[in-house]
């Protein structure tokens, strides 16, 4: 876990060299806005390249990047030349790259969705453009005017760069329940040290404003206890624990969880690395 934690912050530090504007979209996956940038004269392409060198150098693992004047283009452009490839649609080509995309490469356009798009005929966003936007609402709801906009090239979503976390968290489901204290126990001891390593990213003060454990049992049904507690304390997760074991009965334990909750001015900028895949800019 410390070495994911190490390697996660030597990729956000080398993505700050070039802006703070960073919203990070899944495990290995990240948006950064370069438009105020002023290296490399301005130039999102060469900043790309240089960003993909860096991760390289200094961590040895491979980048792909898409560049685009706008988020969704800019996600698709990202998975067109993987591996360790880079894709630019610039202001002057993203009509023409749009138009023939297929609709289930617009995010958010899953199976169902697809399906009853090619029911009405509809394979490509060119295709879409030929539909006026209220048969869109009508069959889509809020989604349809989602749908319309992207498929006319237009994303005005600007990235999203800290979110406000409520709580952090830890749990293991076992392969085979577990029925004694001691093997509770034992399982708090092993988890404490992520949920640390957790909190420690998202509230590096270690601020916190409750406690609180979880168990599931093995007919599916699950108990927590959780209390106000300002100051972090292994010693209070096995209270916790202990009130929780009383509530089992015969119960075997199929999960163990451990969670904070962070005071509400507990604010945190998210940028999660997934070291064994590519990281897209």
């Amino acid at each position: 876990m410390a070495l994911y934690s190490d390697i996660s912050q030597q990729i956000r530090k080398i993505f700050l060299r070039y802006t703070d504007k960073i919203e990070p979209l899944s495990l290995d996956e990240a948006y950064l806005d370069v438009t105020d940038s002023e290296l490399f004269s301005g130039s999102a392409t060469l900043i790309a390249q240089d960003i993909r060198r860096a991760i390289f150098e200094e961590t040895e693992l491979t980048a792909s990047a898409g560049v685009a004047p706008c988020k969704f283009v800019a996600k698709i452009a990202s998975d067109e030349n993987k591996p360790n490839g880079i894709c630019v649609i610039t202001p002057d080509t993203q009509d023409a790259f749009v138009k023939t995309l297929a609709l289930g490469k617009i995010p958010g356009v899953g199976k169902v969705t697809l399906q009853k798009l090619n029911n009405m005929g509809l394979f490509t966003c060119q295709d879409v453009r030929d539909y006026p936007l209220d048969a869109f609402v009508k069959a889509f709801g809020k989604f349809g005017p989602v749908i319309w906009d992207r498929s006319h090239g237009i994303d005005e979503r600007e990235l999203s760069v800290s979110r406000k976390r409520k709580s952090v968290g830890v749990e293991r489901t076992l392969a085979q329940d577990i029925t004694t204290d001691e093997e509770c126990l034992a399982m708090l001891e092993s988890l404490y040290p992520k949920l640390l390593s957790r909190l420690e990213a998202a509230s590096p003060k270690l601020a916190i404003q409750s406690q609180g454990v979880k168990l599931k049992f093995n007919d599916f049904q699950q108990t927590t206890v959780e209390h106000r507690h300002q100051v972090l304390d292994k010693a209070y997760f096995k209270t916790l624990l202990i009130e929780a074991l009383e509530r089992r009965g015969n119960r075997g334990i199929r999960l163990v969880g451990l969670s904070v909750g962070l005071p509400e001015s507990a604010e945190v900028l998210q940028m999660v690395f997934n070291f064994e895949h590519e990281q897209n800019l």
